[in-house]
């Protein structure tokens, strides 16, 4: 039992070596080491085994194991747990040992002698150490490992690692203080123990002293005092990414990535398996992270591992990568995709394997989808093996339903094998706009993908160089470019903000596509900031129609920012739903204000500002506010209004009440309000007097004199109209008639026209009044004011065909009224007119439609009887008589030309016929 509690200290190391006995620490190498601890009366090949263990004896084999395991168990070796027994360790490898005094007690020489020497002959002393620095630089790993693991797993046991690193590292001859050094407690299992020791970066250089101490049942067996130097046993972590393609010359590229940035260059091992025709296995070392591997044919698959170490040799061989498998099909494209920009070039090369053989790449024809063969003059013959097409200036790829490529097959002859090549070709003439805000403190761009929409699993990117002052004349794409963050919005464009921004500094941008098959890069374009600013709005924008001058006064302020000259557009209309812009440019820079003619002095406009640079550069600054007008008097009335008026006649005071009837100004006429109406009166005894009619459409008064001359003023805020219509009554001009007849003809219910004629005489007529009524209802008289030279008239109302109407006509002299035309009723001749012609509109139509219909019945008939009359008739040229004769002379033999009727030409075709069928029966 004593010897199975101290066997637990047997361990088999590799690491470094060193002598504690001198209590001097010296630099170990290699890095796999062996740890040896035994009795001091353990000589000769005891003391080396399992290392010098006889070739026949199985030295890590189970049976050596159960020898030893059987022994241990044997043995009357008794261990106090009470006591403290410290054994001194020895260091060694396969080539041999440096060992001193092992024991430094008397504890440990007495307790070693009642060891039976024949189980540490036959158990050796057995501990596997490998430690080294790990990829990362963070931390010092060590692994330990017992070659006799059945003896230990029953028995508890700790493992200590101490350790310390000195900033003085020169002068290693005095080990430092046993009280320097700091304990981690290792990590123990049944398969071993590891230790892992924090390591600051700035210290990979200092040596590393450390020792090991193993306890077990009150047994500690310590390993001598170690000097090493972190840095130089850096264990890389194992390469990653490894990938594997086919480049354009039809080799095998083996590629991958170290999965930290080591401060030290690395050689790496690439093992691959090939397994063709003929199944090999190649180990290579190489410096860079890619391997070439030559004369692939198609059909073979590899397996591929990578593993790095440093350059100079020092350190340990990263794990192995995790293997990689590539096939290659029976036909091989390289590359099997391409991805590429509008009007670029592209060249796909393929080798064919049918049925174990290479086809001669003379005997190769390219498709494009499998519907149009691509002409011979692109193809190309790299070599008696490998085809070439080369497609030049490219256009995009139109997507085919969920194919966003076109699929490019190599066929040997007709036949053509179902892989193929994917060829993407995208549009990369992306435009980037940018604008500058008016503070002039960011500049924001947008751009649309709508072009690069098709390219599945890719990503977008806008990149951009700053230069120190304006753009160059052309712009390149700089290597050392920064990548600007864009926010995709509603409207489908991304949208990128710079801030804060150097006005006058180039900003080269462009847009990089990123996907699997590469990137893509859209043509450079430099932005200056200055350039593409977007001014404020004009500000404190006003809208006015002058008065007394009818213009439209449109003012505003200019923004404070930016300082150039500006540029100004005015757009008004009438304000309502859908406004009709017009638009005034002003290129004045120091202009604050414009006048516009407009064609309504009395509506209400809205008024709009924006401005830009006077020089072009820039963008129209937004719309500023909208500006409206009020609608005021601008002006005096126009004109008074026309008016008319209604007779109450007393015949026998021989006066009259008048009641003068006027309708109210428009704006356009009263410019653009009447506040009231004013009727001036003259006559030859009272003189001139007016009367305030106020806002109201009539006024009545009594005439009672000779002549009575009446005008009536608009009066609005500014004053009363200029031009006015005067009417005079008299009553020697009341009895003059003028008009010599009149007459009324109804067109439809809504309209009327009405003619007339003047008596002859010399008159100085005015213009004539016509007035109509209906006398079956008291609906009031309707009027008229028509020009002197007209004779004419359409009067537009609703009229009713049963009820009776009046027309009056008055002729209007510059001295007075005339004597009126009168008729009660429609003319009589003019509404049976009318039904004649309404008759007429229905008949005619009528008519038509039935000449139309027989003469389409005559055109069916006569070829129908056509059909049927020549049905039977026989071609005159297959009868034997009628060979040779000229039916002309027939003809005229009858007496009839070519030209004359039908009938002549029937008796000649009917003869031809009866001759015919004689000849046939």
């Amino acid at each position: 039992m004593i010897c199975q509690k101290f066997y637990v200290a047997l361990l088999h190391w590799e690491f470094l070596y060193g002598i504690a006995a001198l209590h001097l620490a010296y630099p170990a190498a290699p890095w796999r080491f062996k740890l040896f601890c035994a009795p001091p009366n353990a000589t000769g090949d005891a003391f080396l085994s399992p290392a010098r263990i006889p070739k026949s004896a199985p030295a890590l084999s189970g049976g050596y194991e159960a020898d030893v395991e059987a022994s241990f168990n044997a043995s009357g070796v008794y261990v106090s747990e009470s006591s403290q027994t410290v054994f001194h360790c020895c260091l060694g490898t396969e080539r041999g040992t440096n060992c001193s005094v092992l024991a430094s007690k008397t504890e440990g020489k007495t307790l070693a002698s009642t060891v039976k020497a024949l189980v540490f002959r036959q158990l050796g002393i057995n501990w596997d150490i490998e430690c080294w620095m790990k990829g990362d630089l963070t931390s010092f790993s060590c692994h330990m490992e017992p070659l006799l693991k059945n003896p230990l797993k029953n028995y508890d046991y700790k493992v200590h690692l101490l350790y310390d690193l000195p900033e003085v590292t020169d002068d290693l001859s005095w080990a430092p203080s046993r009280d320097s050094f700091q304990a981690v407690q290792c990590n123990c299992s049944v398969r071993g123990c590891d230790c892992d020791v924090p390591v600051p970066r700035a210290q990979l250089n200092h040596s590393l002293l450390m020792y090991l101490e193993m306890t077990s049942a009150g047994v500690t067996f310590q390993s001598p005092l170690l000097s090493l130097q972190p840095s130089l046993v850096v264990k890389p972590d194992p390469p990653i990414g490894l990938h594997m393609e086919i480049t354009d010359d039809g080799n095998l590229k083996i590629s991958w990535d170290s999965p930290t940035e080591a401060p030290f260059p690395l050689q790496y091992q690439v093992k691959y398996s090939e397994n063709s025709t003929v199944t090999r296995e190649v180990t290579e070392v190489v410096l860079a992270p890619s391997l070439l591997v030559h004369s692939v044919l198609p059909g073979s698959s590899y397996e591929v591992q990578v593993r790095s170490k440093r350059l100079d040799d020092s350190g340990l061989w990263s794990n192995w990568s995790l293997p990689r498998v590539f096939s290659i099909q029976d036909i091989m494209y390289f590359p099997p995709k391409i991805l590429t920009s509008v009007g670029s070039n592209a060249s796909f090369h393929c080798i064919y394997k049918n049925e174990n053989q290479i086809i001669s790449s003379k005997q190769i024809v390219w498709w494009m989808n499998l519907a149009e063969k691509i002409p011979e003059i692109q193809y190309s013959a790299v070599n008696d093996r490998v085809s070439k097409v080369t497609f030049s200036n490219l256009k995009a790829t139109r997507p085919r339903g969920k194919f966003a490529y076109d699929a490019v097959y190599c066929c040997s002859g007709q036949e053509c094998h179902h892989r193929y090549a994917e060829l993407y070709v995208i549009d990369v003439n992306i435009n980037i706009s940018c604008e500058t805000d008016g503070y002039l403190t960011k500049m924001t761009c947008r751009w649309s993908p709508s072009t690069i929409q098709s390219l599945v699993g890719s990503t977008v990117q806008l990149r951009y160089h700053r230069s120190s002052l304006y753009c160059s004349d052309s712009p390149s794409i700089h290597p050392a470019s920064e990548t600007k963050n864009c926010i995709l919005q509603k409207d489908g464009f991304y949208e990128c903000v710079f801030q804060p921004i150097f006005l006058l500094s180039g900003y080269t941008m462009w847009i990089r596509i990123n996907h699997s098959l590469g990137s893509l890069d859209s043509p450079p374009t430099c932005v200056l900031p200055d350039s593409v600013v977007k001014p404020l709005p004009p500000s404190s924008v006003k809208a006015e129609i002058t008065i007394n001058i009818g213009l439209l006064k449109v003012s505003w302020e200019k923004p404070v920012f930016p300082e150039n000259n500006l540029q100004f557009q005015i757009r008004y209309g009438l304000n309502g739903k859908d406004i009709q812009w017009k638009t005034h440019d002003v290129f004045d820079a120091k202009a604050k204000s414009a006048s516009l003619p407009v064609l309504d002095l009395c509506a209400v406009y809205v008024v709009q500002v924006r401005c830009r640079r006077l020089d072009g550069f820039g963008y129209w600054s937004n719309w500023s506010r909208p500006a409206y007008t009020l609608v005021m008097d601008v002006k005096v009335p126009v004109r008074g209004p026309e008016f008319w008026r209604i007779m109450d006649e007393d015949v026998t005071k021989r006066e009259r009440n008048v009641t003068l009837l006027w309708k109210p100004l428009m704006k356009n006429d009263s410019l653009c309000s009447v506040r009231r109406y004013v009727v001036q009166h003259r006559t030859a005894h009272n003189g001139t007097w007016s009367e305030d009619a106020g806002d109201q459409t009539n006024l009545t008064f009594l005439w009672a004199e000779q002549a009575h001359t009446v005008t009536v003023l608009a009066v609005n805020s500014i004053g009363a109209s200029l031009a006015n219509f005067n009417l005079t009554f008299s009553w020697p001009m009341s009895k003059v008639s003028a008009v010599q007849s009149l007459s009324a003809y109804p067109l439809s219910s809504n309209c009327v026209i009405v003619s007339w004629a003047l008596a002859p005489g010399d008159y100085n007529l005015i213009y004539l009044v016509i007035e109509w009524k209906n006398l079956n209802e008291d609906d009031g008289m309707k009027w008229l004011r028509i020009p002197s030279n007209v004779r004419k008239y359409y009067i537009h109302d609703n009229f009713i065909p049963i009820e009776k109407y009046q027309f009056s006509l008055y002729p209007v002299f510059m001295e007075g009224v005339g004597k009126p035309k009168i008729i009660n009723g429609f003319t009589q001749d003019g509404v049976d007119k009318q039904q004649s012609d309404a008759g007429l509109y229905v008949i005619v139509p009528i008519i038509i439609s039935s000449c139309v219909l027989l003469l389409g019945t005559l055109l069916i008939s006569h070829q129908r009887m056509k059909k049927l009359f020549w049905e039977d008739v026989p071609n005159p040229k297959n009868c034997s008589w009628a060979q040779g004769l000229n039916f002309q002379k027939m003809l005229q033999s009858e007496g009839c030309s070519i030209n004359k009727t039908q009938r002549w030409r029937f008796v000649v075709e009917r003869k031809i016929f009866n001759t015919c069928s004689i000849q046939r029966s």
